[in-house]
Protein backbone atom coordinates (compact mmCIF):
# COMPACT_ATOMS: atom_id res chain seq x y z
CA UNK A 1 0.00 0.00 0.00
CA UNK A 2 1.49 3.54 -1.10
CA UNK A 3 0.51 6.32 -0.26
CA UNK A 4 0.10 9.59 -2.94
CA UNK A 5 2.10 12.70 -1.77
CA UNK A 6 0.65 15.20 -0.21
CA UNK A 7 0.82 17.66 -2.49
CA UNK A 8 -2.30 16.65 -3.95
CA UNK A 9 -4.37 17.61 -1.27
CA UNK A 10 -2.92 20.74 -0.64
CA UNK A 11 -3.91 24.66 -2.62
CA UNK A 12 -1.76 27.40 -3.94
CA UNK A 13 -2.11 28.94 -0.35
CA UNK A 14 -0.99 25.94 1.84
CA UNK A 15 2.66 26.65 0.49
CA UNK A 16 4.20 29.62 1.72
CA UNK A 17 7.74 30.96 1.32
CA UNK A 18 9.27 31.95 4.63
CA UNK A 19 10.31 36.39 3.74
CA UNK A 20 12.97 36.23 6.03
CA UNK A 21 14.99 33.34 4.65
CA UNK A 22 15.55 35.64 1.39
CA UNK A 23 16.68 38.55 3.32
CA UNK A 24 20.85 38.29 3.56
CA UNK A 25 21.83 37.04 6.79
CA UNK A 26 23.08 40.18 9.16
CA UNK A 27 26.80 39.89 10.11
CA UNK A 28 27.54 38.80 13.95
CA UNK A 29 30.07 41.04 15.60
CA UNK A 30 31.62 38.06 17.28
CA UNK A 31 34.13 36.64 14.56
CA UNK A 32 34.67 32.93 15.23
CA UNK A 33 38.39 32.70 14.63
CA UNK A 34 39.11 35.21 17.22
CA UNK A 35 36.77 33.52 19.99
CA UNK A 36 38.68 33.76 23.19
CA UNK A 37 38.38 30.81 25.86
CA UNK A 38 36.93 31.64 28.73
CA UNK A 39 39.18 30.23 31.04
CA UNK A 40 42.17 32.56 29.72
CA UNK A 41 43.20 35.94 31.43
CA UNK A 42 44.44 38.48 30.22
CA UNK A 43 46.57 41.17 32.32
CA UNK A 44 46.64 43.98 29.98
CA UNK A 45 44.79 44.82 27.08
CA UNK A 46 46.41 45.44 23.74
CA UNK A 47 45.88 48.91 21.93
CA UNK A 48 43.82 48.19 18.83
CA UNK A 49 45.39 48.13 15.51
CA UNK A 50 44.82 50.04 12.65
CA UNK A 51 43.26 47.69 9.79
CA UNK A 52 44.21 48.92 6.23
CA UNK A 53 42.19 47.87 3.17
CA UNK A 54 42.97 44.86 1.22
CA UNK A 55 44.74 46.00 -1.86
CA UNK A 56 46.21 48.89 0.24
CA UNK A 57 50.01 49.12 -0.99
CA UNK A 58 52.12 50.25 1.93
CA UNK A 59 54.28 53.50 1.79
CA UNK A 60 57.82 53.56 1.96
CA UNK A 61 59.38 54.02 5.53
CA UNK A 62 59.44 57.05 6.87
CA UNK A 63 62.64 58.37 7.86
CA UNK A 64 62.02 60.01 10.81
CA UNK A 65 65.49 61.86 11.98
CA UNK A 66 65.72 62.93 7.54
CA UNK A 67 61.57 64.38 7.96
CA UNK A 68 62.51 66.49 11.09
CA UNK A 69 60.74 64.05 13.47
CA UNK A 70 61.65 63.61 16.80
CA UNK A 71 59.73 61.68 19.40
CA UNK A 72 57.76 62.43 22.35
CA UNK A 73 56.85 58.93 23.98
CA UNK A 74 55.86 56.40 21.35
CA UNK A 75 55.45 58.44 18.77
CA UNK A 76 57.21 60.43 16.59
CA UNK A 77 55.75 63.97 16.15
CA UNK A 78 56.76 66.81 13.47
CA UNK A 79 58.74 69.58 14.67
CA UNK A 80 56.90 72.54 14.67
CA UNK A 81 57.89 75.25 11.89
CA UNK A 82 60.47 78.35 13.15
CA UNK A 83 58.58 81.52 13.82
CA UNK A 84 60.21 84.49 14.31
CA UNK A 85 58.05 85.61 17.97
CA UNK A 86 59.79 82.38 19.22
CA UNK A 87 62.90 84.40 19.33
CA UNK A 88 64.30 85.95 22.33
CA UNK A 89 65.24 89.02 20.21
CA UNK A 90 61.55 89.21 19.04
CA UNK A 91 60.19 91.37 22.13
CA UNK A 92 63.32 93.26 21.61
CA UNK A 93 63.37 94.12 17.89
CA UNK A 94 59.25 94.75 17.80
CA UNK A 95 59.52 97.63 20.52
CA UNK A 96 62.86 99.41 18.70
CA UNK A 97 60.93 99.12 15.62
CA UNK A 98 57.80 100.56 17.92
CA UNK A 99 59.66 103.87 18.88
CA UNK A 100 61.16 104.13 15.22
CA UNK A 101 58.54 104.49 13.51
CA UNK A 102 56.88 106.74 16.12
CA UNK A 103 60.26 108.84 15.80
CA UNK A 104 59.80 108.77 12.13
CA UNK A 105 55.96 109.61 12.20
CA UNK A 106 56.68 113.11 14.27
CA UNK A 107 59.65 114.17 12.25
CA UNK A 108 57.01 113.78 9.38
CA UNK A 109 54.83 115.88 10.98
CA UNK A 110 57.30 118.31 13.01
CA UNK A 111 59.48 118.85 10.15
CA UNK A 112 62.02 119.57 13.07
CA UNK A 113 64.92 117.52 14.37
CA UNK A 114 64.67 117.10 17.56
CA UNK A 115 60.76 116.85 17.70
CA UNK A 116 60.61 117.54 20.92
CA UNK A 117 62.34 119.16 23.46
CA UNK A 118 61.74 119.10 27.80
CA UNK A 119 60.99 122.05 29.52
CA UNK A 120 63.34 122.78 32.10
CA UNK A 121 62.20 125.70 34.06
CA UNK A 122 58.70 127.21 35.26
CA UNK A 123 58.40 130.15 32.89
CA UNK A 124 55.64 129.08 31.45
CA UNK A 125 53.35 128.36 34.17
CA UNK A 126 50.47 129.92 35.64
CA UNK A 127 51.83 129.73 39.23
CA UNK A 128 53.87 127.34 40.84
CA UNK A 129 51.31 124.09 40.50
CA UNK A 130 50.79 122.21 37.67
CA UNK A 131 48.01 122.68 35.54
CA UNK A 132 46.89 120.25 33.11
CA UNK A 133 47.25 122.00 29.70
CA UNK A 134 49.50 124.22 30.19
CA UNK A 135 52.97 124.04 29.69
CA UNK A 136 55.05 123.06 33.06
CA UNK A 137 58.37 122.16 33.80
CA UNK A 138 58.97 118.55 32.76
CA UNK A 139 56.37 118.39 29.97
CA UNK A 140 57.73 117.48 26.59
CA UNK A 141 56.77 120.05 24.13
CA UNK A 142 56.65 119.42 20.26
CA UNK A 143 58.44 121.53 17.99
CA UNK A 144 56.73 122.29 14.58
CA UNK A 145 58.58 124.17 12.58
CA UNK A 146 56.41 126.89 10.82
CA UNK A 147 56.50 129.80 8.66
CA UNK A 148 57.28 133.09 10.25
CA UNK A 149 54.02 134.55 8.80
CA UNK A 150 52.10 131.78 10.33
CA UNK A 151 52.56 132.63 13.46
CA UNK A 152 50.42 134.37 15.72
CA UNK A 153 51.48 136.70 18.25
CA UNK A 154 49.99 137.66 21.16
CA UNK A 155 48.69 140.85 20.32
CA UNK A 156 47.17 139.57 16.90
CA UNK A 157 45.71 136.70 19.02
CA UNK A 158 44.08 138.84 21.32
CA UNK A 159 42.63 140.67 18.25
CA UNK A 160 41.87 137.51 16.62
CA UNK A 161 40.41 135.52 20.00
CA UNK A 162 43.10 133.23 18.81
CA UNK A 163 45.22 131.41 22.09
CA UNK A 164 47.41 128.23 23.13
CA UNK A 165 48.41 127.13 26.20
CA UNK A 166 46.06 129.50 28.02
CA UNK A 167 47.11 132.75 26.55
CA UNK A 168 46.77 134.75 22.89
CA UNK A 169 49.40 133.91 20.75
CA UNK A 170 51.49 131.01 19.96
CA UNK A 171 54.08 129.68 21.86
CA UNK A 172 58.00 129.58 20.35
CA UNK A 173 61.31 127.95 20.49
CA UNK A 174 63.83 129.87 19.78
CA UNK A 175 67.91 130.01 20.30
CA UNK A 176 68.96 132.89 22.18
CA UNK A 177 71.11 135.38 19.87
CA UNK A 178 71.20 132.69 17.62
CA UNK A 179 73.98 131.08 19.27
CA UNK A 180 72.75 127.97 19.76
CA UNK A 181 72.62 126.59 23.09
CA UNK A 182 69.13 125.33 25.22
CA UNK A 183 66.45 126.57 23.45
CA UNK A 184 64.07 129.20 24.89
CA UNK A 185 60.01 128.36 25.16
CA UNK A 186 58.19 131.83 25.28
CA UNK A 187 55.75 133.12 23.69
CA UNK A 188 55.65 135.88 21.11
CA UNK A 189 54.26 139.10 21.80
CA UNK A 190 55.00 141.43 19.33
CA UNK A 191 56.65 141.62 16.02
CA UNK A 192 59.01 144.93 15.34
CA UNK A 193 59.69 146.04 11.70
CA UNK A 194 62.98 147.69 11.22
CA UNK A 195 63.88 149.85 8.52
CA UNK A 196 67.43 150.03 8.11
CA UNK A 197 67.40 153.30 5.74
CA UNK A 198 65.85 155.21 8.23
CA UNK A 199 66.63 153.44 11.40
CA UNK A 200 62.77 153.42 12.71
CA UNK A 201 60.30 150.43 13.65
CA UNK A 202 57.05 150.25 12.74
CA UNK A 203 54.27 147.69 14.57
CA UNK A 204 51.60 146.88 11.30
CA UNK A 205 50.03 144.53 14.27
CA UNK A 206 49.03 147.37 16.47
CA UNK A 207 46.91 148.62 14.48
CA UNK A 208 43.03 148.09 15.44
CA UNK A 209 43.72 147.80 18.74
CA UNK A 210 42.77 150.41 21.85
CA UNK A 211 45.72 152.87 22.44
CA UNK A 212 47.16 155.55 24.18
CA UNK A 213 45.89 156.55 27.73
CA UNK A 214 42.13 154.93 27.65
CA UNK A 215 40.97 152.79 30.26
CA UNK A 216 40.55 150.18 27.68
CA UNK A 217 43.88 150.97 25.94
CA UNK A 218 45.91 147.62 25.10
CA UNK A 219 49.49 149.36 24.08
CA UNK A 220 50.73 152.99 23.71
CA UNK A 221 54.45 154.67 22.51
CA UNK A 222 55.89 157.17 24.60
CA UNK A 223 56.57 160.60 23.18
CA UNK A 224 54.17 160.23 20.40
CA UNK A 225 50.70 162.11 19.79
CA UNK A 226 48.55 160.86 21.48
CA UNK A 227 50.58 157.79 22.59
CA UNK A 228 48.76 155.50 19.04
CA UNK A 229 51.83 156.25 16.72
CA UNK A 230 52.96 152.69 15.54
CA UNK A 231 54.70 153.54 12.28
CA UNK A 232 58.52 155.68 12.04
CA UNK A 233 59.03 154.85 15.74
CA UNK A 234 62.56 156.00 16.37
CA UNK A 235 65.38 154.42 18.37
CA UNK A 236 64.77 154.92 22.68
CA UNK A 237 60.92 154.98 21.62
CA UNK A 238 59.27 152.57 24.77
CA UNK A 239 56.61 150.30 23.59
CA UNK A 240 54.17 149.72 26.43
CA UNK A 241 51.68 146.84 26.01
CA UNK A 242 48.77 146.30 28.80
CA UNK A 243 46.91 144.00 30.56
CA UNK A 244 49.49 141.16 29.10
CA UNK A 245 48.96 137.30 30.20
CA UNK A 246 46.93 135.42 33.34
CA UNK A 247 48.44 138.49 35.66
CA UNK A 248 47.86 141.66 33.75
CA UNK A 249 51.01 142.65 33.68
CA UNK A 250 52.31 145.37 31.86
CA UNK A 251 55.10 144.66 29.86
CA UNK A 252 57.51 147.80 28.52
CA UNK A 253 60.52 147.83 26.31
CA UNK A 254 62.84 150.32 24.76
CA UNK A 255 63.41 150.13 20.93
CA UNK A 256 67.25 150.10 19.78
CA UNK A 257 68.35 149.67 22.97
CA UNK A 258 71.86 147.41 23.96
CA UNK A 259 69.24 144.72 24.92
CA UNK A 260 66.75 144.85 22.33
CA UNK A 261 68.93 145.12 19.51
CA UNK A 262 68.16 147.16 16.25
CA UNK A 263 66.78 144.53 14.12
CA UNK A 264 63.07 143.14 12.94
CA UNK A 265 62.03 140.12 15.00
CA UNK A 266 59.56 139.12 17.71
CA UNK A 267 59.70 140.60 21.28
CA UNK A 268 59.04 137.61 23.74
CA UNK A 269 58.30 137.27 27.55
CA UNK A 270 56.88 134.16 29.04
CA UNK A 271 53.71 133.66 30.95
CA UNK A 272 55.02 133.42 34.29
CA UNK A 273 58.04 135.83 34.19
CA UNK A 274 56.07 138.54 36.04
CA UNK A 275 56.68 140.85 38.75
CA UNK A 276 53.86 141.44 41.23
CA UNK A 277 55.62 143.11 43.98
CA UNK A 278 54.32 145.87 42.44
CA UNK A 279 51.14 147.32 41.35
CA UNK A 280 50.31 146.56 38.61
CA UNK A 281 51.83 143.65 37.92
CA UNK A 282 55.49 144.47 35.88
CA UNK A 283 56.32 141.50 32.89
CA UNK A 284 59.66 140.64 32.22
CA UNK A 285 60.36 140.47 28.72
CA UNK A 286 63.25 138.75 27.50
CA UNK A 287 64.34 141.97 26.13
CA UNK A 288 63.96 143.99 28.67
CA UNK A 289 66.66 144.40 31.56
CA UNK A 290 67.51 140.42 32.19
CA UNK A 291 68.78 140.52 28.63
CA UNK A 292 67.82 136.93 27.86
CA UNK A 293 68.34 137.30 24.37
CA UNK A 294 67.63 140.63 21.89
CA UNK A 295 64.50 140.86 19.48
CA UNK A 296 64.28 137.02 18.25
CA UNK A 297 65.19 137.20 14.43
CA UNK A 298 62.81 134.74 11.86
CA UNK A 299 65.83 132.40 11.49
CA UNK A 300 66.37 131.63 15.29
CA UNK A 301 62.72 130.38 15.47
CA UNK A 302 63.49 126.30 15.44
CA UNK A 303 59.76 125.82 16.12
CA UNK A 304 55.87 126.36 17.40
CA UNK A 305 54.80 124.40 19.75
CA UNK A 306 52.14 122.15 18.45
CA UNK A 307 51.13 119.82 21.11
CA UNK A 308 53.13 118.44 24.49
CA UNK A 309 53.02 114.96 26.43
CA UNK A 310 52.99 116.03 30.32
CA UNK A 311 55.18 114.90 33.26
CA UNK A 312 57.63 112.73 31.27
CA UNK A 313 60.42 114.68 30.83
CA UNK A 314 60.46 115.17 34.40
CA UNK A 315 62.24 112.05 34.91
CA UNK A 316 64.97 113.61 32.34
CA UNK A 317 65.35 116.24 34.43
CA UNK A 318 65.90 113.89 38.05
CA UNK A 319 68.22 112.22 36.07
CA UNK A 320 70.17 115.45 34.91
CA UNK A 321 69.89 117.10 38.77
CA UNK A 322 67.33 120.04 37.31
CA UNK A 323 64.31 118.29 38.72
CA UNK A 324 64.00 121.19 41.74
CA UNK A 325 61.83 123.53 38.77
CA UNK A 326 58.99 120.44 39.03
CA UNK A 327 55.88 121.04 40.47
CA UNK A 328 54.78 118.48 43.15
CA UNK A 329 51.60 117.49 41.51
CA UNK A 330 53.67 116.84 38.16
CA UNK A 331 55.41 114.15 40.25
CA UNK A 332 51.64 112.52 41.62
CA UNK A 333 50.83 112.97 38.35
CA UNK A 334 53.79 111.00 36.71
CA UNK A 335 53.28 108.22 39.47
CA UNK A 336 49.56 107.67 38.54
CA UNK A 337 50.10 107.72 35.11
CA UNK A 338 53.00 104.95 35.81
CA UNK A 339 50.78 102.72 37.46
CA UNK A 340 47.91 102.84 35.31
CA UNK A 341 50.45 102.03 32.19
CA UNK A 342 51.94 99.01 34.61
CA UNK A 343 48.53 97.74 35.31
CA UNK A 344 47.41 98.10 32.03
CA UNK A 345 50.04 95.91 30.24
CA UNK A 346 49.25 93.54 33.09
CA UNK A 347 45.62 93.17 32.55
CA UNK A 348 46.63 92.93 28.51
CA UNK A 349 49.18 90.19 29.66
CA UNK A 350 46.97 88.31 31.36
CA UNK A 351 43.85 88.65 28.93
CA UNK A 352 46.69 87.56 26.17
CA UNK A 353 47.56 84.21 27.78
CA UNK A 354 44.20 83.25 26.61
CA UNK A 355 44.60 83.93 23.13
CA UNK A 356 48.29 84.02 22.38
CA UNK A 357 49.31 80.76 20.58
CA UNK A 358 51.12 78.54 22.62
CA UNK A 359 54.98 77.65 22.87
CA UNK A 360 55.97 75.13 20.69
CA UNK A 361 57.16 72.82 22.61
CA UNK A 362 54.04 73.03 25.36
CA UNK A 363 51.92 72.23 22.09
CA UNK A 364 54.09 69.14 21.46
CA UNK A 365 53.96 68.31 24.97
CA UNK A 366 50.02 68.58 24.83
CA UNK A 367 49.71 66.46 22.05
CA UNK A 368 51.45 63.79 23.67
CA UNK A 369 49.44 64.31 26.81
CA UNK A 370 46.33 64.29 24.77
CA UNK A 371 46.96 61.10 22.75
CA UNK A 372 48.24 59.16 26.06
CA UNK A 373 44.64 60.27 27.22
CA UNK A 374 43.01 59.12 24.12
CA UNK A 375 44.92 55.71 23.98
CA UNK A 376 43.85 54.73 27.36
CA UNK A 377 40.42 55.26 26.70
CA UNK A 378 40.69 53.02 23.88
CA UNK A 379 41.95 50.71 26.19
CA UNK A 380 39.36 51.02 28.23
CA UNK A 381 37.01 50.11 25.71
CA UNK A 382 38.79 47.50 24.03
CA UNK A 383 39.41 45.66 27.68
CA UNK A 384 35.35 44.22 26.80
CA UNK A 385 36.36 43.33 23.03
CA UNK A 386 39.37 41.73 23.49
CA UNK A 387 37.81 39.35 26.32
CA UNK A 388 36.47 37.56 23.48
CA UNK A 389 39.41 37.33 21.35
CA UNK A 390 42.44 35.48 21.23
CA UNK A 391 45.93 36.37 21.98
CA UNK A 392 46.78 35.64 18.42
CA UNK A 393 47.99 38.85 16.77
CA UNK A 394 46.11 39.13 13.11
CA UNK A 395 47.84 38.59 9.68
CA UNK A 396 46.85 39.77 6.70
CA UNK A 397 44.73 36.98 5.62
CA UNK A 398 42.19 38.19 8.63
CA UNK A 399 42.40 41.03 7.00
CA UNK A 400 41.11 40.42 4.03
CA UNK A 401 38.71 38.25 5.96
CA UNK A 402 37.44 41.00 8.18
CA UNK A 403 37.40 43.39 5.21
CA UNK A 404 35.50 40.98 2.72
CA UNK A 405 32.17 41.00 2.74
CA UNK A 406 29.88 37.97 3.81
CA UNK A 407 29.13 35.22 1.26
CA UNK A 408 24.85 34.94 0.30
CA UNK A 409 23.77 31.42 2.22
CA UNK A 410 23.38 29.09 -1.12
CA UNK A 411 20.07 28.17 -1.08
CA UNK A 412 18.34 24.72 -2.56
CA UNK A 413 16.69 24.20 -5.32
CA UNK A 414 18.71 25.71 -7.51
CA UNK A 415 18.91 28.80 -6.14
CA UNK A 416 14.91 28.89 -4.80
CA UNK A 417 14.53 29.81 -1.80
CA UNK A 418 12.93 26.81 -0.21
CA UNK A 419 9.20 26.52 0.59
CA UNK A 420 7.69 26.25 4.12
CA UNK A 421 5.18 23.44 3.34
CA UNK A 422 2.43 23.01 5.65
CA UNK A 423 1.07 19.26 6.09
CA UNK A 424 -2.24 18.65 6.15
CA UNK A 425 -4.06 16.80 8.91
CA UNK A 426 -4.04 13.64 8.94
CA UNK A 427 -7.58 12.08 8.45
CA UNK A 428 -9.27 8.66 9.46
CA UNK A 429 -8.49 6.35 7.34
CA UNK A 430 -11.72 4.94 6.89
CA UNK A 431 -13.06 7.98 5.18
CA UNK A 432 -10.48 7.67 1.96
CA UNK A 433 -10.64 4.14 1.12
CA UNK A 434 -10.00 5.43 -2.47
CA UNK A 435 -6.97 6.04 -1.86
CA UNK A 436 -6.05 2.59 -1.06
CA UNK A 437 -4.60 0.42 -3.78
Amino acid sequence: MARTPASSDLDEDDLTVDDEEEEEPKRSPRHPKYSRPTNVRRTRARPLRRWKASGTPAGPPIDREAEGYYRTGRRGKPSPPWRARDSLYFAPLVALAIIIILLVGVYGYAQNWPPVYVVESSSMQHGGSDHVGLINAGDLVLAQKTPVSQIVTYMVGMGRGYSTYGEFGDVILYSPNGQGGTPIIHRPLVYLDWNATSARFSIPELQGLACGSSPNASWSTSGTGGGCAWNDLPIGTVLNLYRVGWQSATVSVALGSATSGAHSGFLTMGDNNVDCSTSPCRGEPDQGPAAISQIVEPGWVIGVARGMLPWVGSVKLLIDGNAGSVPAQSWQFLGITISVLVGAAFALHYAGRYVRPMDPRRAVEQEAREEAAEEEESEDRGKHFWSRLSFRHPSEDDEEDIDRPAPRRKLRGGGRPKPTVRRASRTHPAKHKGDRL
